[in-house]
């Protein structure tokens, strides 16, 4: 069985620093693309930034400059590294990552979501 346990949410002042960090756990054959969504209240599910296996990573016009995505393929790991952060990216981020486990296709997969809020 997969799994994506997320860490490193929480309150920040603006202008603050959060590192988001989403390890895939189970029997993994191969990780594809990994990513961040996030989902303000009321609002849709939206992308953040996607790296690519061989780490490439692209990202929402809102976030280039601030937010740095990386990953450790060793350890089916991404990061998200949050700089300069503005209220109006208060959300839940959730991962998502492409995972080949048991059958010879990728399959989305889902972590259950951290809470990030930017507030003084």
């Amino acid at each position: 069985q997969v799994q994506l346990v997320e860490s490193g949410g929480g309150l920040v002042q603006p202008g603050g620093s959060l590192r988001l960090s989403c390890a895939a756990s189970g029997s993994i054959f191969s990780v594809g693309d990994m990513a961040w969504y996030r989902q303000a209240p009321g609002k849709e599910r939206d992308l953040v930034a996607r790296i690519t296996s061989d780490g490439n990573a692209n990202y929402a016009d809102s976030v280039k400059g601030r937010f740095t995505l990386s990953r450790d393929n060793a350890k089916n790991t991404v990061y998200l590294q949050m700089n300069n952060l503005k209220p109006e990216d208060t959300a839940v981020y959730y991962c998502n990552a492409l995972i080949r486990a048991g059958v010879p296709i990728y399959v989305n997969y889902w972590g259950q979501g951290t809470q990030v809020t930017v507030s003084s």
